[in-house]
């Protein structure tokens, strides 16, 4: 009965989901154009997409190696935020956001163990696009790598949203 309520929630926030970007500065990083009206959270997502391609580690933070809250605190500490250093401790870290009021650089929680509800990955969203989430994280399988919260698996592991800028 829970499950089937906090599905039912999930897909209500999904199915209303409407951005409000409001784009006051156009940057160019690469071939990358990345809009945003919050510069310090450009500078932290373009830190982080540094280490796309990085391979997995647990307790890496650094390009040989990284998971996914030592990519969170590496990427915030390179913009004098400092933030804890495991997925845990960020859980409780800053506030609470709406899926629906997600904006770029805010943290997203997921559950991936099975038939558990209990935070253990964590990502940071990179772009928001209509319903469109983006994040990048440091997966297990594949390592660093941007994935979206409209694929199947993300989708139903994810718990929350929390916003530390």
């Amino acid at each position: 009965m829970r499950t089937a309520l906090l599905l039912c929630l999930i897909l209500f926030s999904f199915s209303s989901c409407k951005s409000a970007r409001h784009t006051k500065a156009v940057t160019k990083k690469g071939s990358k154009v990345i809009t945003s009206d919050n510069s310090k959270a450009d500078d932290i997502v373009n830190y982080a997409q540094q280490f796309e391609g990085v391979r997995y580690k647990y307790g890496g933070t650094t390009k040989k190696g990284m998971d996914c809250s030592g990519l969170i605190h590496t990427s915030y500490k390179s913009n004098a935020v400092l933030l804890p250093r495991t997925t845990k401790d960020l859980s409780t870290s800053g506030s609470w956001v709406d899926l629906k009021e997600v904006k770029k650089g805010d943290l997203l929680f997921f559950a991936t163990k099975k038939n558990s509800r209990k935070v253990n990955h964590v990502g940071i969203v990179t772009d928001i696009n209509k319903d469109d989430v983006e994040f990048i994280h440091a997966s297990t399988s594949k390592g660093v790598i941007t994935s979206n919260l409209k694929e199947r698996y993300w989708y139903f592991a994810f718990v929350q949203a929390r916003r530390v800028l």
